[in-house]
């Protein structure tokens, strides 16, 4: 295990452009060894099987004639397959006396030898397939020669035999010069392998280094890091994924910075306001029922500030995380939203917001009813905190074939069309926020991911200067 360890970690060393040139140079061996073993190991091999299938084609073109030409025809094209194919040509009649014979080799196996002419004979008409191959070497140039012979007509009784007999020429000195060949041919193509290689690994490898530096900026904070990807498409395609990693991690990371600061307001002004009136209630309230009432009553808002903005943080945090799971449940839409619009009597009296409800027929639709409360509840609260001076909200069901439609719409300023992307985002907070109503800033994150979590549809609509619509879609 630890030489495997250490090996993959060697390896992980490497350079790329290293290992670019190092599968070439081994590709290039890899063809010049098949090269090697063919033409020479298997050379003599291979030109003894083509010579034995030229054979058999030329005898078999031979038979299918026998019968169908003419003599004067047939003795031409004797003429011409010996020729084109290097051999000697016998044809023998049943009784192995000589029909037609053409000799371009001078001296072969079957010319002017009788005796062993009637063995080849015999040999044809004992073997299975009425057919031989021998490969033999002739008495006299001591060369090695291939002897073909078969039955013509019918196997079982021939009309006649043919032998043909060619020279199977020597390839040892062939084999020699292909090897010479070979060998300068293969110092030649492995220096110019050795230096195309090194050039293309360089041009491979040079896209990656440069994005990898530029990755290593990005690493350390730098989030103006250019990522340049010339070369080829991969390498294209990366420096722009990165690119866009780069942007996203940017605004990440500001939007981050933003929700530190808010949430260090949030959490820095109830705190001092707690300190301030537990210190006013020690010193001056203690004995005055009704100033300490005040002031306890001041500390308890303040304190509930707190829990909401940390119970905000938790269940964002659980319901992106995946921690969070779903209770669906039945119930009717439209008494939950009216139970839900109910909740705001009080601040709609106390601060003059007006909620107009517009229900549909109920409906029964089955999702986790906490969840979706704490939707519909984000939303409204968000609508009262951008709406206009009228403080009017608008609260529609509207049921649809794919589910009921629930719109929440405000009368405000409305929303930037390249903002509304960025809306639901955690680390976002409108330029426009108000603070007449408690709020975390974290409602929309929260309705993102609930509705997420639901495959649910969702998103706003906004005209500037006339309000924003947001929108879900709870399936049925």
């Amino acid at each position: 295990m630890k030489l495997i360890k250490k090996a993959k970690s060697f390896n992980s060393r490497i350079p790329l452009k290293f290992k670019i040139w190092m599968y070439f140079i081994l590709f290039t061996i890899v063809v010049f060894v098949l090269l090697w073993t063919f033409q020479i190991l298997f050379l003599e091999k291979f030109y003894e099987g083509m010579k034995v299938r030229d054979a058999a084609d030329c005898a078999k073109k031979i038979s299918d004639s026998y019968t169908t030409m003419d003599k004067k025809e047939f003795r031409e094209l004797l003429s011409e397959e010996a020729v084109e194919n290097d051999l000697c040509v016998e044809v023998l009649d049943r009784y192995g006396r000589s029909l037609y014979s053409e000799n371009v080799l001078g001296d072969c196996l079957i010319h002017g030898r009788e005796n062993t002419t009637f063995t080849y004979i015999t040999d044809i008409i004992k073997s299975d397939d009425k057919e031989i191959r021998y490969r033999m070497t002739n008495p006299r140039t001591h060369y090695n020669m291939l002897l073909y012979g078969c039955v013509l007509g019918d196997p079982d009784k021939p009309d006649g035999f043919l032998l043909l007999n060619a020279a199977l020429v020597p390839v040892g000195s062939t084999v020699s010069i292909i090897k010479r060949q070979l060998m300068i041919i293969t110092a030649f193509l492995i220096v110019i392998a050795f230096i195309i290689s090194l050039f293309l690994s360089r041009i491979i490898a040079r896209p990656i280094t440069r994005i990898t530096k530029s990755a290593e900026k990005l690493a350390k904070g730098d989030f103006d890091t250019k990522f340049d990807g010339r070369g080829y498409l991969e390498s294209k395609m990366l420096a722009d994924t990165l690119t866009y990693a780069e942007e996203e991690l940017s605004r990440v990371d500001t939007m981050q910075r933003d929700l530190i600061a808010n949430v260090s307001h949030d959490l820095r002004t109830p705190l001092t306001m707690l300190k301030a009136y537990a210190e006013m209630i020690r010193d001056l309230s203690g004995d005055n029922p009704v100033k300490r009432n005040e002031h306890l009553e001041i500390i308890i808002n303040e304190t509930d500030r707190l829990a909401l903005l940390v119970n905000d943080i938790f269940d964002l945090s659980k319901l992106e995380s995946g921690r969070q799971k779903l209770n669906p449940t039945e119930f009717g839409i439209s008494g939950k939203l009216s139970e839900i619009i109910d909740r705001f009597k009080g601040i709609s009296e106390k601060q003059g917001y007006t909620i107009h409800f517009t229900p549909d027929e109920d409906v029964k639709v089955c999702c986790d009813v906490v969840k979706i409360e704490q939707v519909i509840y984000n939303l409204i609260n968000n609508a009262i905190n951008y709406t206009g001076k009228d403080k009017q909200v608008f609260v529609r069901q509207i049921n649809k074939p794919e589910g009921v439609l629930i719109e929440v719409e405000d009368t405000g300023d409305g929303i930037e069309e390249e903002k509304i992307k960025l809306i639901f985002d955690k680390y976002y907070r409108s330029e426009n926020h108000k603070r007449e109503v408690v709020g975390t800033g974290l409602g929309l994150s929260i309705v993102k991911a609930v509705l997420k979590l639901h495959n649910y549809d969702y998103g706003v609509k906004s005209t500037l200067g006339k309000g924003s619509t947001f929108w879900f879609i709870i399936k049925t």
